[in-house]
C-alpha cells in the first residue's frame, strides 16, 4: 500500500465530485475455480484499491460524503481460516493503513444501506462486472441483478474516472516498474525464438519471470507466428525459420500497477527485406505518433497520425495508392491497421474499462466513430499531463478480410489487390510502448526495450 494520506487525500477528492449520498465501493471476492475450495488467483477491484489500497477479498467500503464519515465493512478471518491460510494481519490494522476511522462486519453493510435508503438518500455504486456483484448489489440495494448495470452512478463514474486518469509520482513509478519486469519479459522471449520452439514454452518461461520477480502477468499473453490475429489465444505454434513472432505482454507490480508491450521478432534472427519494409512502417507510424502526443492534441488525431504514416507507407511500396489522405479520411488503410491505436493504462491493463469504455476515452468534445477500424478506438479524447496511454501501431494481413473487401470490391481505388496476393502468409506486425503525457510533451516509460530492426535482431541473434 502507499501511505495511508495518499487514500485518504483520494477518498477526500471523490467526495467533492459526488457531491452528495453514499459512496458504496465493493472490493471483489474469492471466485472459485471449479469447486469453492479451488479458487483463481485473487485479483481485487481496481478502483478498490485506488480509493482503499486493501488487497483482501469480500471488503467494502462505504463514504457517507454529507457527514464525512467513512466505514469498512469486512469480516476478520475465522480459526479454521487460519489452519489453511496461516495467521494474517487483522482487519482493524489494514483500516488504520487506509486511513479510515470505522469499521463493521460484513453484515453490517446491509443495516447501513437500508437505512440511508430508508431516507430517500442515494447510495452510489459503480458498474459490476462479476456476477459475485451484482448479487452482492441485488441482496443490499433491493435491485434486479438484471438490473444492476443500469443504475450505476453517472456521477460517481465521472468522478472516478477524473481521479484516476492521472497519474500521481507514485503510481507513475509504479507503472516503470511493470515496464522494467516487462522488459526482463521480452528479452526471454527473444533469446528463445528460435526454429523448432514451441510457443508454449516461451509463454510458461515468460509467465515464470513475472511471478519470480514478484508480480504477475498484467493480461493473458498473446504469444503467436499468427500475428494476423489480434488477440490470439492460442499457443500451440512451433517457430519456423523465416517466420515472425509476435509478443504482447505485460505485467503487474505487487501493488497491481500494469505495463502492456509488444514486440515482433524475426525467428530466424533476421528480418526478411519484405518484413523490413513493413516492420519500418510501424515504427514509423508509433515514433510518428509517440512525438505528437502532448497536453491538449486530441488523442483521436494522434490515432490519424498514425494511420497517414501506414497509409503513405504501403502507398510506398506498392500496396496502397491514390491520394493518402482521402484513403484515411474514407478508411481505406484499416485493411492493414484494423484496431485503435491505444488505451489508457494503470491500475487495468485498460484502464477503467470496467466503468464503461466511452466515460474513460470520450467526451462531449469527441464521440466514436462507425467507421471500421475507427470503431474500436478506446481512447480519443484530450490529452493531459500525467495521462499514462498505450501506442500500438500495426500492420496485418488478414486472408479473410482482404477475400471479403477484394469480393466486395472495397476501396479498389485505394488498395492493389493485386500485389497484395504476394503478402496473404505475410502475418502482422505490431508494436507497442507505455507512453506518459508530460507538461509539454510525451516520453517512453522504463527501461528501453528493444525496438529498431537492428536492435531487435542484435536480441534475438544473442
Amino acid at each position: 500500500m502507499f501511505d495511508a494520506a495518499t487514500y485518504i487525500e483520494r477518498r477526500k477528492n471523490l467526495s467533492g465530485h459526488v457531491g452528495s449520498g453514499l459512496i458504496l465501493l465493493l472490493g471483489n471476492p474469492d471466485s472459485p475455480m471449479n469447486c469453492p475450495a479451488n479458487i483463481f488467483p485473487f485479483r481485487q477491484d481496481s478502483s478498490f484499491l485506488y480509493f482503499v489500497g486493501i488487497d483482501l477479498p469480500r471488503l467494502a467500503a462505504v463514504i457517507d460524503v454529507d457527514s464525512q464519515q467513512e466505514f469498512l465493512f469486512g469480516d476478520d478471518q475465522e480459526p479454521d481460516d487460519v489452519v489453511w491460510s496461516g495467521k494474517q494481519e487483522s482487519l482493524a490494522s489494514w483500516r488504520e493503513r487506509a486511513g479510515m476511522a470505522r469499521q463493521g462486519p460484513w453484515t453490517g453493510l446491509a443495516g447501513m444501506l437500508e437505512k440511508a435508503m430508508s431516507a430517500g438518500r442515494n447510495v452510489h455504486y459503480l458498474p459490476p462486472y462479476r456476477a459475485a456483484r451484482r448479487l452482492d448489489l441485488h441482496e443490499h440495494l433491493d435491485i434486479p441483478a438484471a438490473q444492476t448495470m443500469t443504475g450505476a452512478s453517472l456521477p460517481l463514474i465521472r468522478a472516478v474516472v477524473k481521479e484516476r486518469s492521472t497519474k500521481s509520482d507514485e503510481e507513475i513509478a509504479q507503472i516503470e516498474e511493470a515496464v522494467g519486469i516487462a522488459r526482463v519479459m521480452h528479452d526471454r522471449a527473444m533469446k528463445m525464438a528460435r526454429p523448432g520452439t514451441r510457443e508454449q514454452e516461451i509463454v510458461g518461461s515468460v509467465e515464470g519471470l513475472a511471478l519470480s520477480m514478484g508480480g504477475r502477468s498484467s493480461f493473458p499473453m498473446i504469444l503467436s507466428i499468427h500475428g494476423e490475429t489480434l488477440h490470439n489465444p492460442h499457443h500451440a505454434g512451433v517457430l519456423e525459420e523465416g517466420r515472425m513472432l509476435l509478443h504482447d505482454s505485460g505485467a503487474e507490480t505487487a501493488l497491481h500497477y500494469c505495463s502492456d508491450i509488444t514486440r515482433t521478432m524475426p525467428v530466424s534472427g533476421r528480418f526478411t527485406t519484405k518484413q523490413k519494409e513493413i516492420y519500418q512502417i510501424v515504427l514509423d507510424a508509433q515514433e510518428n505518433s509517440i512525438r505528437a502526443m502532448k497536453p491538449g492534441v486530441m488523442f483521436k488525431e494522434v490515432h490519424m497520425t498514425a494511420a497517414r504514416t501506414i497509409a503513405a507507407g504501403l502507398k510506398e511500396i506498392g500496396l496502397m495508392r491514390g491520394d493518402t489522405e482521402e484513403a484515411v479520411n474514407q478508411g481505406a488503410h484499416a485493411l492493414f491497421f484494423p484496431h485503435g491505436l491505444g488505451h489508457m493504462l494503470g491500475l487495468d491493463v485498460h484502464d477503467m474499462e470496467d466503468l464503461g469504455e466511452d466515460h474513460v476515452g470520450y467526451d462531449a468534445t469527441v464521440s466514436r466513430s462507425s467507421q471500421f477500424g475507427l470503431q474500436y478506438l478506446r481512447m480519443a479524447r484530450e490529452l493531459e499531463p500525467r495521462f499514462v496511454l498505450t501506442v500500438e501501431p500495426g500492420i496485418y494481413f488478414i486472408p479473410h478480410l482482404i477475400d471479403t473487401w477484394q469480393e466486395e470490391k472495397r476501396f479498389e481505388e485505394f488498395i492493389d489487390y493485386t500485389r497484395l496476393e504476394a503478402y496473404r502468409d505475410f502475418n502482422g506486425i505490431r508494436l507497442e510502448d507505455d507512453i506518459l503525457v508530460t507538461d509539454e510533451e510525451s516520453r517512453i516509460l522504463g527501461p528501453p526495450i528493444p525496438r529498431t530492426i537492428q536492435d531487435v535482431e542484435d536480441a534475438t541473434r544473442s
